[in-house]
């Protein structure tokens, strides 16, 4: 049986944008709503289950694609405004079918033509037979990307 140590993990990569660090960062902030516009072939929805869009611990509900197949995830928002920082604490889900923990952080750093997202993803696997979430990883970076595309499109 594998240490609960050896449960945890953490998942790290950067992505290089062409969008500004504010505007791209304003989307997040302030019209997550827009995100399946922008991202269609992975998210078919956001929908507002507590609180504001706006607003320091929403709770939003997303419904994505991921291998192929439908799944549902309930977060919980933070934001840092100073830092351009969104936190995403998950609450409930298909992904906690593997995992016992898990939180993604996305923070926008200015870069000289464009900006930078530098995504973390926190998670407790539930045991040592679940996979990593790499899968979740790659999901994370389509959704990104995507959302530049599109912020990036509608600022040029």
């Amino acid at each position: 049986m594998a240490s609960p140590e050896a449960l945890l993990g953490k998942l790290q990569k950067d992505i290089d944008l062409k969008s500004s660090a504010a505007h791209y960062y304003k989307l997040w902030r302030k019209e997550t709503h827009k995100i399946p516009t922008a991202s269609s072939p992975n998210v078919q929805a956001v929908a507002l289950h507590e609180g504001d869009w706006h607003t320091h611990g929403a709770i939003k509900t997303w419904n994505y694609t991921i291998d192929g197949k439908p799944e549902v995830w309930k977060e919980k928002v933070e934001f840092n405004d100073a830092n351009m920082t969104i936190t995403c604490h998950g609450i409930e889900g298909d992904l906690y079918n593997e995992l016992k923990f898990y939180k993604l952080t996305i923070k926008v750093v200015p870069k000289n033509n464009g900006s930078v997202a530098k995504l973390v993803i926190e998670y407790e696997r539930l045991n040592e037979d679940m996979p990593i979430p790499n899968k979740y990883m790659d999901l994370v970076v389509s959704v990104v990307q995507d959302i530049d595309a599109h912020v990036h499109g509608a600022s040029t």
